[in-house]
This record gives structure tokens, sequence and C-alpha cells, in this order.
């Protein structure tokens, strides 16, 4: 077992050597592979600081029903006579003007209220429907539009639904380009691993004439492809905290002047250890391709 672990020890120490005998090499390399996993990386974060504009809206697609601003009160009370008896409404919560009002006072926009000449709030009613299917909402939409005295009818989660659709396509485009920027990792590594190995192809040959198998000879080359992915994945983890540092006031004061509850969310300990597992990963299978592929010819 010690023999085991001191050829493993040697090998790493190897890898470390030739890193450092070519730092410009190796300093090129790092910021290439960084640069490969920042930007999906950077982007898997955007989108779910991007989540977070859904919280707190209710999970059931709610409909708001403006009444005109000139409607009485008849003209309201008869509107909700006939979203109670609707049988695809499962509930509807009324809001007078009056209520809008003196919510929006207590917001701190008195003043602004007080300045015009009338209450610019209609009655509105919330309506919660029984079926969430698009048709169906689509539906009872068009059914409600078509109300007396009933002025504008919106979807208040129609906005969500959108988000969500723009995060998922989002996703699957941050998906394809880090595979992509994976292949061209692996593909870095293995032009890298063929150099070395051309480099030094006196030695490996002496190597085996000397009795040293295929594994003896190309564990340097592992630990080397995977010591420089692990580099490239700890300079892409400080490309990413140091931008969403950089982003983060910006971003904090243009969300608070739209009301938005929206904030960058910097990688956690465990995303950033899974992304030095996934670079290191990738270093070491571009230099098992490359050593497999060159040493047996």
């Amino acid at each position: 077992m010690s023999a085991w672990i001191n050829q493993q020890q040697a090998a790493a120490s190897l890898a470390v050597q030739r890193l450092a005998a070519t730092p410009m090499a190796t300093l090129l390399a790092t910021l290439s592979i960084a640069i490969a996993l920042a930007l999906p990386a950077g982007g898997q974060l955007l989108l779910a600081s991007l989540q977070t504009l859904g919280q707190g809206n209710s999970a059931t697609p709610q409909i708001s029903v403006f009444m005109a601003l000139d409607a009485d009160s008849k003209a309201a009370d008869k509107v909700a006579d006939q979203l109670k008896g609707n049988a695809a409404i499962a509930d509807v919560r009324f809001v007078s003007r009056d209520e809008t009002q003196k919510r929006l006072r207590a917001k701190g926009l008195a003043q602004i209220i007080d300045s015009l000449p009338s209450n610019p709030f209609p009655d509105t009613f919330v309506v919660t429907p029984l079926d969430t299917s698009p048709e169906a909402l689509d539906s009872l939409r068009t059914q409600l539009a078509a109300l007396p005295r009933v002025d504008t009818v919106q979807v208040d989660s129609a906005w969500a639904k959108r988000l969500s659709l723009l995060i998922g396509l989002g996703r699957k485009v941050i998906w394809l380009i880090a595979v992509l920027f994976g292949i061209g990792l692996v593909a870095l590594m293995f032009n890298t691993i063929h150099l070395q190995v051309l480099t030094q192809r006196e030695e490996i040959e002496l190597s085996k004439l000397l009795g040293a198998t295929d594994a003896y000879v190309g564990r340097p080359f592992y630990y080397f492809g995977a010591l420089q992915g692990l580099l490239g994945g700890v300079v892409a983890c400080g490309i990413v905290y140091a931008a969403f540092a950089l982003l983060q006031k910006p971003v904090s004061d243009l969300s608070a002047l739209y009301s938005l509850n929206f904030s960058l969310t910097t990688p956690r300990p465990l995303e950033a250890l899974a992304l030095l597992v996934l670079s290191a990963a990738l270093g070491w299978l571009g230099a098992a391709l490359s050593v497999r592929r060159h040493l047996n010819t």
C-alpha cells in the first residue's frame, strides 16, 4: 500500500514540476479553462437569481377584473353576482377603490394622491379560477371582459409564466454552452498532453526499455491534466465571485428602483466544490484520452 502511495506522490510531484517548468503555457491554459467554466457557471447562477423574481407570487394564477372608473356600486354588485355564479371561478375577492387608495397612502404615496383631483383607482375583483390551464384562463378572461362596466381584465401570473419559460430556455442554452465548452476543454487538454508526450518522447521510450508500464508512464500526465483543470476551476470560481461582487450593488440599486425582489445569488460552497471537481475531471479525461492515443502509437 505504501508503495502505491509513493508512486502516486511521485507522479503528482512530477506533474507539478512540469506545470512550473512552463509558467506561460500553464497560465494561458489556466485562463482558457477558467473562462470556459466561468461563463456557463455564471449564467447558471444568473438564471437562479432571476427565479427569485417569481417568489412571493401565488402558485395559483389570479385574474384581476377592473371596473370602469365611472362604474357605480350597483354595477359592481351586479358584476359580483355574476362572478359568484360562474362555475369556473373558485373564489372572488372585492377590492374597492377606496381600499386601494388607503393602501397606497400607507405606502407613503399620500402626497401624490392628495394632489390628484379625484380617486383614480377603479373597483377591482380578484378572481381565483378553478382550472388554471392556459386555454381555460384565456376562455375565462374573455368571459369576464364581456361583463357590463368591466374595463380591463388582467391575468396576474402571466408575466411569471413568461419569465419561467424564458428561464427554462435560458437553462437549455446554458447547458448547450457548457457541453460545448466542456468538449473544448477536453480537446485543449488533449492537445496539451500531446505536446508533453512529444517533448518527452525519448524519456518515455527509455523508461519503457527499463521495464516501465504504460500506467507508470502515463500517471504523471493524468495528474498533470487533473491539476491543470483544477487550477482552471479555482480561477473560474474567482472570476464568478469577483463578477457577482462587482455587480451586486448596481443590481440591488436597480432592483430597489423598480421594487423588484431580485438579488444576485453567489455560488455556495458545494456549488464551488462541484465546479472544482468537474474541472479536474475534465482535465483528467483530456489527459487520459491523449495518453491512451499517443502512448500506444
